[in-house]
Parts: structure tokens; sequence; C-alpha cells
């Protein structure tokens, strides 16, 4: 039998990058750890998009000065790189492990598509419960999702013989848009009940626990 795949997004979809950031925004600047998190989040894709490509701490590190800047709070210059310094710490969401672990069981393959760096995302999985059969990050492709070259590289690498291939992630603007218009099966994780057409997903679901189901039923169809 082909192999069976589950790709995934990281951060947002496993990894809780909305408590990280903004935990590490409260220790920058007390009492504005949530407008940290939302300017942040505003700024990312610009930083990714200017320019050639960089790699994710130095987006991360200006991101930081941006949203500083704009929310007009004094940052220290060796503070610009606290989100590089706490990534390795940001907690998966608890529903992680119980769907990684039954789907493992079915005989799934997974694989993380993130945008991040090599060195990143090998310590952040060690705080994943489950081990992961590949990788492919924006270094590997000197590109940022939506961009489709993660996609293109795990398929010409792994996916072009496989009997399935579904791509599992919570961000629309980085994931769900560019799956659909790569014809590849995709499952919608909104975590944050955000408004976007759920037609473009072959599934939406509210967190992991609901995964096992929806991977059953796309899987099928």
């Amino acid at each position: 039998m082909a192999d069976r795949w589950l790709t995934f997004d990281c951060f947002g979809t496993l990894i809780d990058w909305r408590h990280g950031i903004r935990t590490t925004g409260e220790l920058l600047f007390p009492g504005r750890g949530q407008d940290f998190l939302d300017t942040y989040i505003a700024l990312e894709a610009e930083v990714e998009r200017e320019g050639s490509f960089k790699r994710y701490r130095a987006v991360l590190t200006e991101t930081t000065r941006r949203a500083a800047k704009r929310l007009e709070v004094e940052l220290k210059p060796d503070d610009a790189t606290a989100l590089v310094s706490t990534i390795p710490y940001w907690p998966p969401f608890a529903d992680v492990g119980p769907a990684l672990g039954e789907l493992r069981k079915q005989g799934w393959k997974f694989a993380l598509l993130t945008n991040c760096d090599r060195d990143i995302i090998a310590l952040t999985q060690r705080r994943l419960p489950a081990n992961f059969d590949a990788v492919v990050t924006a270094e590997d492709v000197s590109a940022y999702k939506p961009s489709p070259a993660h996609f293109r590289l795990f398929q010409s690498t792994f996916a072009s013989s496989a009997d399935s291939w579904i791509h599992v992630a919570q961000s629309y603007f980085h994931d769900i848009k560019p799956t659909y218009e790569l014809g590849i099966s995709r499952i919608w994780v909104n975590r944050q009940g955000e408004r976007d057409d759920p037609s473009l997903a072959d599934a939406v679901i509210r967190g992991l626990a609901e995964l096992p189901g929806a991977i059953s039923e796309v899987a099928l169809s």
C-alpha cells in the first residue's frame, strides 16, 4: 500500500503561537501583551514579503521592532530578539497529542510544512507529542507561505506516489487558500472562529479533537 500523508502547518495549528507571542509581549511591555500580539500579526507577512528572502529569526526580530514602533513603546535593542529566544518554549495545544496518536495508529505519516528556520523547528519538535517523518521549512525553499514552494517541494519529494495527501492548517491566508489553488486536499482548523469562506476547505474543524473524524471523511471523498 502506498504511503498516506498528513502535512501540518506548525505555529497556530500545533503550537499555540498566539500564547507565545502574547506572553513574550507581556514580558517586554507589561500590560500590552495582547496589543503586541495583534500588531505583530498585522505586520509579519509584510516583513516576509519585503526584499530578498530572509531567515525567520530575522523576520521575528524586524517584526518585533516594527510592532514596538507602531505601539509607541520602548524596545531595548537587546530585546528585539525576544521571540527568537522564546519560540522553542511555546507550548503545543492540548488536543495535539491525542489526535496525532490516534492518526498514527491508523497508519498515517506526518510532515511539517512550516514558515520558519531549520534550527527553530528542530527545537520546537522537542515539544511536539509526536514524531514527524518529514519537514519542509521556509529556509529549505527560500520562501514563505502562501507561496506554493513548500507544497511543491513536498509533492515532488514525497506525495507524487502517495495514496493520499491531506494538508491540515489553521491559517486561511498562509495554507488554505494556496492548497485550494493547488488542488490539494485540505482541512481548516478554525480555532479562532474566523469568518473566511469555508467552502475553500474540504472540511472545517474547531480543534484537533475533531481531526480524526474529518480525516476519515476527506480521505473517503
